[in-house]
């Protein structure tokens, strides 16, 4: 299946598939759930959670993401969460239905210690009028609509009102499509997150947040996230973080109420792709009910 079909499909499909795998987020704190099913209900709120992010602007065929999702506690130890994931990339355009549950321990006054399992049932669609082959009409270019492929993941969460540490696996079975003898153009590997963040109060009005995100995959580059987020008078947050040879980003974030909470981040990239997009942008809500009384949620940031 040597055509031009090829070389977009590992250029797009086979470079994100590969290099990035999962979905990627700039502001991985605020959007946990989706990356380990451990944190579901962790809030001790019904927290509801929507993101779009545009990769690399001006970039054609570059990724787009939606994310949608809700947890919540499910008793004193119980917490249950659901998600959706639509990311097109190139001709192709893929949603994601997980559905998490979490059991936790109180490990400390101050502590406690998650275990997630996630379900998911993922949608592979792969738009063949989009691409512009050698052979025109080749038969072994075919649409796939609506692949269907399920997976299971897990995940373990440690954490306090200022704390967080976590590993995950969100999907443990690699799924291959578009495959012949000589190559696979897509191939969904094993993706292991380690994620941690601590709070520091600097002043009464004034706290500053570091966290960072670690994503190995098997044949892909280490991908490293380092961030800092300051917030003022539990109201503004600023912010910026760097990923490790990739990009460097903006942070920034308004508390509107208690419940009410809004985001934007801004990549630049620092590869050579730099010279062909105008970088990502990422903008996401949260939404929060029934809080508890005796539950401090801000100035978690996670």
């Amino acid at each position: 299946m040597k055509t031009k079909f090829l070389f977009f499909a590992l250029l797009f499909t086979g470079f994100v598939s590969y290099a990035q795998q999962d979905a990627q987020y700039t502001q991985y704190m605020y959007n946990t759930i989706n990356v380990n099913p451990a944190y579901a209900g962790s809030r001790g709120v019904t927290s509801i959670f929507g993101l779009h992010r545009t990769q690399w602007v001006g970039l054609d065929g570059a990724p787009t993401t939606n994310a949608f999702s809700i947890n919540a506690p499910l008793g004193s130890n119980l917490g249950g969460g659901l998600s959706f994931v639509n990311d097109k990339i190139g001709p192709t355009n893929e949603n994601t239905i997980s559905a998490d549950i979490s059991y936790t321990i109180q490990t400390s006054e101050t502590y406690k210690l998650s275990f997630g399992v996630k379900g998911t049932a993922n949608l592979f669609n792969l738009d063949v009028s989009k691409l512009n082959p050698e052979q025109a009409g080749d038969p072994s270019l075919q649409n796939l609509d609506n692949n269907f492929s399920p997976n299971v993941g897990a995940g373990v969460y440690f954490h306090s009102d200022k704390l967080y540490l976590g590993a995950s696996v969100p999907n443990f079975f690699e799924t291959k499509r578009y495959s012949d003898n000589d190559f696979v153009v897509n191939k969904e590997r094993m993706n292991f997150y380690f994620i941690g963040g601590y709070v520091f109060d600097v002043t009464e009005s004034l706290k500053f947040k570091p966290a960072f995100l670690t994503k190995v995959v098997e044949g892909a580059p280490l991908q490293v996230d380092v961030s800092g987020n300051f917030l003022i008078n539990e109201k503004f947050v600023l912010g910026a973080a760097w990923r490790w040879s990739a990009a460097v980003s903006l942070m920034a974030g308004f508390q509107v109420s208690d419940g009410i909470y809004i985001g934007y981040g801004y990549d630049l990239e620092t590869t050579r792709l730099r010279r062909y997009n105008s970088g990502s942008h990422e903008v996401f809500l949260r939404f929060e009910l029934f809080k508890r009384e005796n539950k401090i949620v801000s100035p978690r940031f996670f």
